[in-house]
């Protein structure tokens, strides 16, 4: 599975520094001087990457072979992905990677098929995004991921229980 790490946005000054909006929680591992990574197009690439700095809270990098504004315009919307195979796997069991939980069935306490996870956000609390079922077919829910609510996580058997508090999976029924 290819896993977007981040998106070219556009050209920064004259000598093919781009601005990539960053779409992995380790920038500095996957964004390193020296990777190789894949572009989705895959015809853009693939790009090594010559150097990065961050500037007013943005990260440039500038890509080997990239060396004017006109070249690096030409990658603008272009995705930088890495095969999820080649990913080094959490060292903490608790931890897990977005790819891992999209997909699962949600599973409330009495056996109840909640939804399925589609999204994970990441704003200040990570956020499960699932697609009701069910009864909450065509819902959008978002459960935060915290160990209070999301009580065990089976990747390998494609399901993960949660114990929601009252009004979480069923607003109106709160009040």
């Amino acid at each position: 599975m290819q896993l977007v790490v981040g998106r070219i946005t556009r050209p920064h000054g004259v000598h093919g520094e781009l601005t990539v909006e960053v779409r992995t929680d380790d920038p500095e591992l996957r964004l390193a001087v020296g990777a190789v990574l894949a572009t989705e197009p895959a015809s853009a690439g693939p790009l090594t990457v010559g150097g990065t700095r961050w500037h007013s809270g943005r990260l440039l990098v500038t890509f080997t072979g990239i060396d004017d504004r006109n070249a690096a315009d030409e990658l603008r919307g272009t995705l930088l992905v890495v095969d999820s195979a080649d990913l080094e796997e959490p060292t903490d069991a608790d931890d897990f990677r977005d790819h891992q939980l999209i997909g699962l069935a949600v599973i409330a306490p009495g056996g109840e098929q909640v939804g399925t996870v589609t999204d994970v956000l990441h704003y200040g609390q990570d956020l499960l995004v699932v697609a009701g079922s069910g009864e909450r077919a065509g819902a959008e829910i978002l459960i935060p991921f915290v160990s209070a609510i999301v009580s065990d996580v089976d990747v390998a058997g494609g399901r993960l229980r949660v114990d929601p508090p009252p009004g979480l999976l069923d607003p109106e029924a709160a009040s």
